[in-house]
């Protein structure tokens, strides 16, 4: 079993790769995004003959559609900082200063999906290894963080919050964009180049990505009071498989954009 496990996953591993070599985007993660499409019309229809409400699956459908408009819009928001640069062009015998302006897009959700894969793994881990020791200690423990109890989409919600400000400062030092900005001859207006940039930068970061941090906390904990509030038991939102489904999508389309404008663009000689 451990075999063909490990073999099938290395298939799909290569069938990504050609699909990104070949195809448009991330190909794992269009492999992805098809199975949790493929499970939908399996649940959907489970859910209409095994329950009688239509309401409450109506309900649902539009939580679903409100949290995928509210997933695309704080997946493109951005913050633009304005950028000039400067330079020297020697012309006319003598050197001239020119400068253009352009922005830094800063995205307040930055981190995509990964705080939630790391808090549910994190969440699920001491709940495993408690159910391995038969104790009432063990046992209030594992209840204590089952996921139908509000301690545990309460520390979800929490853990999401701080690994999204985590993942995104760490990805933040490591483009190093207010040196890249100084090397290049660039400048934020009012901003000394250099640490007064970095720490501007890091400050402006840190504003924007609370919204996308307790945007993704909502997110992460929606299922749970959305299944309640609907009473549709058998028929739940999966807040991960909803991120991947709209970061896929979305990344897909600005691929098939860009071909697009590489297909139709006729260049200098005709």
């Amino acid at each position: 079993m451990v075999i063909s496990m490990i073999a099938g996953t290395m298939f799909l591993v290569w069938l990504g790769e050609l699909i990104t070599e070949r195809g448009l985007g991330n190909g794992i993660s269009l492999i992805i995004f098809g199975g949790i499409v493929a499970r939908f019309p399996q649940v959907i229809g489970q859910s209409f003959l095994n329950t009688n409400q239509g309401a409450g699956i109506l309900l649902l459908a539009v939580f679903t559609f409100g949290v995928i408009y509210a997933i695309v819009l704080f997946t493109e928001a951005q913050r633009r900082v304005p950028v000039q640069y400067g330079r020297s062009v020697f012309r006319g015998g003598r050197m001239q200063r020119q400068s253009g302006s352009t922005f830094l897009p800063l995205r307040v959700n930055s981190a995509g999906m990964i705080p939630l894969i790391f808090a549910f793994s994190i969440v699920i881990l001491p709940g495993t290894i408690a159910s391995y020791f038969r104790n009432p200690l063990s046992d209030g423990f594992v209840s204590s963080l089952d996921p139908s109890a509000f301690p545990y989409w309460a520390l979800v919600f929490v853990l999401v919050v701080i690994f999204t400000f985590f993942y995104t400062l760490v990805t933040f030092q490591q483009q190093d964009l207010a040196g890249n900005l100084q090397r290049n001859g660039g400048f934020i207006p009012g901003i000394r180049p250099g640490e007064p940039t970095r720490e501007y930068l890091t400050r402006v970061l840190v504003r924007i990505t609370w919204g996308g941090a307790l945007f993704l906390g909502i997110v992460a904990i929606l299922p749970f009071f959305v299944t309640y509030a609907t009473d549709v038991r058998s028929l739940t939102l999966s807040s991960t498989s909803l991120l991947i489904m709209v970061g896929v999508a979305l990344d897909t389309m600005r691929q098939l954009e860009a071909q697009l404008l590489m297909r139709n663009y006729e260049g200098f000689i005709r």
